[in-house]
């Protein structure tokens, strides 16, 4: 039995968001609970940004915590994670009811942490460099705002594919600073983590052990800074070709050639034309992915040891963000006996790598009590393309998660009235 400061159950709630993170996780104790909030963002529903959406699920949220909730945690900055935490100037909205559960403690990356967005006098290497990670974040984010304003002119004069790749990763980068700042003054405490830090939760959750597993600092691995775009070992596909990264040289070409200011364009200008345009959409979405892998990148992974269950939360963490955890003998061997396991990246190829999902000994073809529970957020059709390999979630990672493990994704609650799914583990 477990005594008086060791849970006995946990409720897992995951909100369909369409295609984003929202989970409630409910800690039952003899003699009360405690409710932790991780992520709470959507994209990819309603025609007002899913706000309406949001709100209902917050006002379930206050209605299912009693009005109290003990955590916040927001894994990284992308939208479709922490948008729901936007408030409003009616001061009703989503971001302000959770606001008002008044959390003790607010969980975000070692990126978020304020002092790290401005330089310092006399800062050492490291410190400088970690500083101007921060700030490139930033400076991509402001290039994806900028970029947004200026896609309903653009017309015809990028594909509609190149369109729509730009509008949801751009829309999905935004700083969405009513969100930002929300989270930075809404906890009591807030926490800024990395690989090997407390949580900050420990004072929430007796009985429970809390492992930060990532991100790591730019101190203990420099491989955050990029994006592996193939390997074939880790990923669940084979691309058929590698992105290519482009860079052009500045100034102006042919400076003693005519301009052509109006609607008309010469016969033998237009193919040139055509192509330059499709070059520049090539690098406008470079740079978003870009940003988009970066964030991934920040995301904090969380794992909890609770009773004789573990239970991951890794975000949106891709491969060069688990490599620093998965390079420590004693975390694999911490993963190995994880219980559930929450989807990394919405179900996306490289965010759950074969050498985690390997390292799974729960994993079952055969239904078991003991076998490995998986919970996926996601919304198919959003993001990625099937041709290439890259559409989220992943066929071939779906197929895996379907055949070894108890498969549970917010989509089989789509277009049903149901907010949530709900979960019960014994702990």
């Amino acid at each position: 039995m477990p005594g008086p400061e060791q849970p006995a159950r946990l409720t897992l709630r995951a909100y369909n968001v369409g295609f984003g993170d929202c989970f409630l996780l409910s800690f039952h104790y003899p003699s009360l609970k405690r409710h932790i909030l991780i992520d709470f963002g959507s994209s990819g529903v309603g025609a007002d940004g899913g706000v309406a959406l949001l709100r209902r699920i917050a006002l379930d949220i206050r209605a299912v915590t009693g009005g109290k909730l003990h955590a916040v945690v927001a894994t990284h900055r992308h939208r479709d994670h922490i948008n729901g935490f936007a408030t409003s100037k009616s001061g009703n909205g989503p971001g302000d009811i959770i606001r008002a559960l008044k959390p003790d403690v607010v969980v975000q990356p070692w990126t978020e942490d304020p002092d790290a967005a401005f330089d310092a006098p006399k800062a050492s290497r490291l410190e400088s460099e970690r500083r101007a990670f921060v700030a490139s974040l930033a400076g991509m984010q402001a290039f994806c705002a900028h970029l947004l304003r200026r896609l309903p002119a653009l017309g015809e004069k990028i594909s509609r594919s190149g369109l729509r790749q730009l509008q949801f990763l751009g829309e999905t980068n935004l700083q969405n600073r009513a969100a930002v700042q929300n989270l930075q003054t809404m906890g009591r405490r807030n926490f800024y983590v990395n690989f090997g830090s407390r949580s900050g939760l420990e004072a929430v959750l007796p009985g429970v052990h809390v492992h930060v597993l990532g991100p790591p600092t730019l101190e203990q691995s420099t491989a955050i800074r990029r994006q592996r775009a193939k390997d074939a070992a880790e990923y669940w596909h084979l691309l058929g070709r590698a992105e290519r990264n482009r860079v052009y040289a500045g100034g102006r070409l042919f400076p003693d050639s005519p301009v052509y200011r109006r609607a008309f364009l010469p016969p033998d200008s237009r193919w040139f034309i055509t192509k330059v345009q499709r070059l520049q959409t090539e690098e406008w979405l470079g740079i978003v992915r870009a940003l988009d892998a970066a964030m991934n990148n920040t995301s904090v992974i969380l794992l909890f040891e609770c009773g004789s269950k573990k239970l991951l939360f890794p975000g949106d963490a891709q491969m060069e963000n688990w490599s620093y955890a998965l390079s420590k003998p004693g975390i694999r061997k911490l993963l190995e006996d994880v219980n559930l396991y929450k989807v990394g990246h919405h179900g996306s190829l490289n965010a759950t790598p074969k050498s985690l999902w390997n390292l799974f000994r729960l994993r079952s073809e055969r239904p078991t009590i003991e076998r490995l529970k998986t919970v996926n957020s996601t919304l198919p059709g959003i993001h990625g393309d099937a041709r290439n390999g890259t559409e989220v979630p992943r066929k071939k990672l779906v197929e895996a998660l379907k055949r070894e493990s108890e498969y549970i994704t917010t989509e089989d609650i789509k277009g049903k009235t149901s907010l949530s799914l709900e979960l019960e583990i014994d702990l």
